[in-house]
C-alpha cells in the first residue's frame, strides 16, 4: 500500500504517452526505409477525420446527440484520437517547414496529453488517493499525521484535477491552428 501516486500513475501514463512516440518514430523510420515517405504526407487526411469522429463523444456529453452509450462513444474518443494523432505526427515526422504546422502539432500534443491526463490518471488517483487514506486511518493514523503523510499525493492530485481548465482551450486552440493549416494547404496546392 505505500506505493506513490507517481510510480503507480504517472509512470503508466508517461509510458503511455512515449508509446505514442515511439510509435511515430517506428512508423516513420519504416516508412523512410522502404521509400514510402509519401504516404507519411497524406495521413493528416485520416488521422483528421478520425479526431474529428472522435468527437462524437463531446456531442453526446453535451447532449447534442442522442444516440450512442456514453462509455461506449468515450472509448471510442480514446482510441480514434490516439490512432488520429499518431497518423498526423508521422504526417509531420521531420518534414515540418512552416512556423503554423508546428504550432498545430505543439497543440495536439499538449491536447493529447490534457486528454490522457483525465483518462488515465485522474479517476485511478481518486480511488487510489482515497484507498490510502482509508488504509492508513484503519491503521489508527491521526488526522494531521494522514494530512502529512498524503501530502505529495495529494499535492499530485489536486494539480491533476485541474485537467479540464486546460483540456478545451487547448481543444479550441488546436481545432484552430489546424484548420488554419489544412486551409493553407488547400491555398498552397490552389484547391480553393
Amino acid at each position: 500500500m505505500e506505493r506513490s501516486l507517481v510510480r503507480k500513475e504517472v509512470i503508466p501514463f508517461l509510458l503511455m504517452f512515449g508509446g505514442l512516440v515511439l510509435s511515430t518514430i517506428i512508423i516513420d523510420a519504416f516508412l523512410h526505409l522502404l521509400n514510402l515517405t509519401w504516404v507519411g504526407r497524406y495521413l493528416g487526411i485520416p488521422g483528421t477525420l478520425l479526431i474529428l469522429l472522435s468527437f462524437l463523444y463531446s456531442l453526446r456529453k453535451r447532449k447534442h446527440i442522442s444516440f450512442g452509450k456514453p462509455k461506449t462513444l468515450l472509448t471510442l474518443h480514446e482510441t480514434l484520437t490516439w490512432l488520429g494523432a499518431l497518423m498526423i505526427l508521422v504526417h509531420a515526422g521531420i518534414h515540418v517547414y512552416a512556423i503554423l504546422p508546428w504550432l498545430a502539432l505543439f497543440a495536439m500534443l499538449v491536447n493529447v496529453i490534457s486528454g490522457m491526463t483525465g483518462k488515465y490518471l485522474l479517476a485511478r488517483s481518486r480511488t487510489f488517493l482515497a484507498a490510502k487514506r482509508d488504509f492508513h486511518s484503519q491503521q489508527g493514523m491521526s488526522a494531521d499525521d494522514l494530512d502529512k503523510k498524503l501530502f505529495w499525493d495529494a499535492t499530485t492530485f489536486e494539480l491533476m484535477q485541474k485537467w479540464r481548465a486546460v483540456h478545451l482551450p487547448i481543444t479550441l486552440a488546436f481545432t484552430v491552428l489546424g484548420l488554419t493549416h489544412i486551409l493553407s494547404i488547400f491555398l498552397f496546392w490552389q484547391w480553393l
